[in-house]
C-alpha cells in the first residue's frame, strides 16, 4: 500500500474560547498576525480565526463568546496534545525571559536541549507552549532536519544518550562535505577551499 505522504504541517486548529482572548494571546503575545476570521463551516456558532506563525502556515482557532477561559492545564492522556512548539530567533530567544517576566507570563526559565535552547509557558487556556530556537545554521542546501539525523547518527555510533553540540558539529561538518563533493561534480567552478 502507498503511504499517504506528507509534505509539512498545513495548520494547527486549537479549540479557544472567546474571540478576544484568542487576538491578545496568538497577535498581542506572540506576535502572530491575524490574518482573516470566519465562522466555522462545521459549527456555525463558532468563528473560526486565522493567525500566522512566521513562516506562512496557519494557526487557526475556534472560538465562541459563550465559552468561558479554563486557565487550568490541557489534558495531557494519550492522543492529546502535549505541547505547540514555535521557533524564535536566537536574538529574540536572549530576551524571552525578560520579556514573559515584564508580562507577568509564568514560564520555565531557560532549557538547555543540547542543540536547541526553549522556554516553556502556557497560553491563557492552559496549552502549554514552547519557544525554541535551534543553536545552529544547516550548511547550504540542508536542512534543519537533514542535521538532526545526522547528529543523531553521530551520537549513536558515539554511544550518547541525546544529541549535544560535539554531534551537531560533526553533523554539519558531514553534510557540508557531502554536499560540497555533489556540487564539485557539477559545471560549476571548483571549491577553491578544497
Amino acid at each position: 500500500m502507498q503511504k499517504l505522504q506528507s509534505q509539512g504541517v498545513h495548520h494547527i486548529t486549537l479549540v479557544g474560547a472567546d474571540r478576544q482572548t484568542s487576538i491578545d494571546f496568538w497577535e498581542g503575545v506572540l506576535g502572530m498576525p491575524f490574518v482573516f476570521e470566519q465562522p466555522n463551516l462545521d459549527d456555525p456558532d463558532e468563528g473560526h480565526l486565522y493567525f500566522d506563525p512566521g513562516d506562512g502556515r496557519l494557526i487557526t482557532v475556534f472560538t465562541n463568546e459563550n465559552r468561558e477561559r479554563n486557565p487550568g492545564r490541557t489534558p495531557t492522556e494519550p492522543g492529546c496534545v502535549h505541547h505547540v512548539a514555535f521557533a524564535v530567533s536566537q536574538a529574540t530567544y536572549s530576551q524571552l525571559v525578560g520579556r514573559l517576566d515584564a508580562r507577568g507570563i509564568k514560564h520555565s526559565g531557560e532549557k538547555d536541549r543540547g542543540f536547541m535552547n526553549s522556554i516553556y509557558f502556557e497560553d491563557p487556556l492552559g496549552l502549554l507552549i514552547e519557544l525554541a530556537s535551534y543553536r545552529f545554521e544547516p550548511p547550504n542546501g540542508a536542512t534543519h532536519t537533514d542535521v538532526l539525523f545526522e547528529a543523531h547518527l553521530v551520537r549513536t555510533e558515539a554511544g550518547d544518550n541525546s544529541i549535544a553540540d560535539t554531534h551537531v558539529a560533526e553533523a554539519i561538518e558531514r553534510l557540508s562535505h557531502r554536499l560540497q563533493r555533489s556540487h564539485s561534480t557539477d559545471r560549476g567552478p571548483k571549491n577553491p577551499y578544497g
